[in-house]
């Protein structure tokens, strides 16, 4: 196992403790914005009507480049902002949607937007107190509605929806039972279908990440996690086949994220762990942030993982696998600090990690930063 130590701002080191071998520790370089070369640089910010609720992962970015138009969406209370901008970041369009209202006096929060791609179409879905909406992409035309059932729910339990993912074609839906919803997507029109419940949490859902199976036999290719930082590891298909457990230590996990192979997990401790998706085994351990993480993302391109945390930091990592072992390996790439703001979310912009955009909670606007 490697561990990855960052203490304060300025000194990031790694220390290796091999099983059987003395621990070993050198400097990565000292000075994450000191003597580093400046990787990225903060570029105009796109301006929100409402700041960024205090929700991990509140922040969702969908890319198209035939239109040369990138999508934001966020969560704001009762509401979700979408916002479409140029590659400069004019902000070309915003709107609202709002939670779908049942039962009760006071309008349902929302608890995270994010988009869809499947292989046939890309579907916006909403989750709330009351339950899931899922939208055509640019979030126009309601295509389907799933309400919560809170008959298991006990009088003083939040009812809720949220973990979000495309899995071929199926969408997985986290709940606050613990229970993820698996819906058939058609390749258009409403037809949708909740064809499974999976059973492997007993907590609520906090984040879900699936990547291609690429056609391989008994390949894990998607996790989901909860707030007592349980891994449950599954094969997709027809019928999703539980594979490994990975279990918590005590603190929620409240992002998590998938690439060929690799688990990135995110803690409340703000430790970052690499597991091996097809054993469950821990592999790296990165102290990676003070306070809380809040969210994770992959670039899949090139393998680099960013994380956010409460203590104001963005960090962005490599990841890889050694030639020799097989056994994966991380390296720091960028630190930035995003100062005086509570980080909420985090997202790259492309596939190859050129550009990434944050928000925080009493933010009005969303942050972005390219390469330089």
């Amino acid at each position: 196992m490697v561990a990855v130590d960052l203490e304060g701002p300025y000194e990031p080191r790694v220390r290796r403790a091999d099983l059987g071998a003395a621990g070993v520790t050198s400097d990565l370089g000292r000075g994450l914005q000191g003597s580093e070369p400046r990787m990225f640089r903060w570029e105009r910010s796109i301006p929100l009507r409402g700041s960024a609720a205090a929700l991990c992962n509140n922040l969702s970015v969908l890319q198209l480049p035939a239109r040369n138009l990138t999508y934001f969406g966020v969560v704001h209370g009762p509401s979700a902002q979408l916002l479409s901008a140029a590659p400069e970041g004019v902000p070309l369009a915003q709107r609202q949607l709002h939670a779908k209202e049942g039962a009760g006096v006071s309008p349902p929060l929302i608890t995270q937007v994010h988009w869809c791609v499947l292989p046939f179409r890309v579907l916006l879905v909403l989750t709330s107190h009351r339950g899931i909406q899922m939208y055509e992409s640019n979030g126009y035309t309601m295509v389907y509605w799933h309400a919560l059932d809170s008959g298991d729910a006990s009088p003083v339990q939040a009812v809720f929806a949220r973990g979000i993912a495309a899995s071929g074609h199926f969408i997985c839906v986290g709940t606050w039972s613990g229970r993820v919803l698996v819906f058939d997507i058609p390749a258009k029109g409403p037809n949708i279908v909740l064809s499974e419940e999976l059973a492997g949490h007993q907590t609520p859902i906090t984040d879900i990440a699936t990547e291609p199976a690429q056609g391989q036999d008994c390949v894990a290719d998607m996790v989901t996690a909860d707030d007592s930082g349980l891994l449950c590891v599954w094969r997709s298909g027809p019928e999703f086949t539980l594979l490994i457990r990975i279990p918590g230590f005590g603190v929620p996990c409240p992002s998590v994220q998938l690439w060929q192979g690799i688990i990135a997990a995110g803690y409340g401790n703000g430790q970052v762990h690499l597991y091996e998706a097809a054993t469950g085994n821990l592999h790296v351990q990165i102290n990676a942030h003070a306070r809380a993480i809040c969210a994770l993302d992959l670039a899949p391109e090139v393998g680099k993982l960013l994380s956010a945390g409460e203590d104001t930091f963005v960090h962005i990592w490599k990841l890889s696998r050694s030639p020799e072992s097989g056994y994966i390996e991380v390296e720091h790439c960028h630190g930035e600090c995003v100062s005086d703001t509570q980080l909420c979310g985090a997202r790259f912009c492309d596939s190859s990690g050129s550009s990434f955009a944050v928000t925080g909670y009493d933010l009005a606007e969303i942050r972005r930063f390219s390469s330089v």
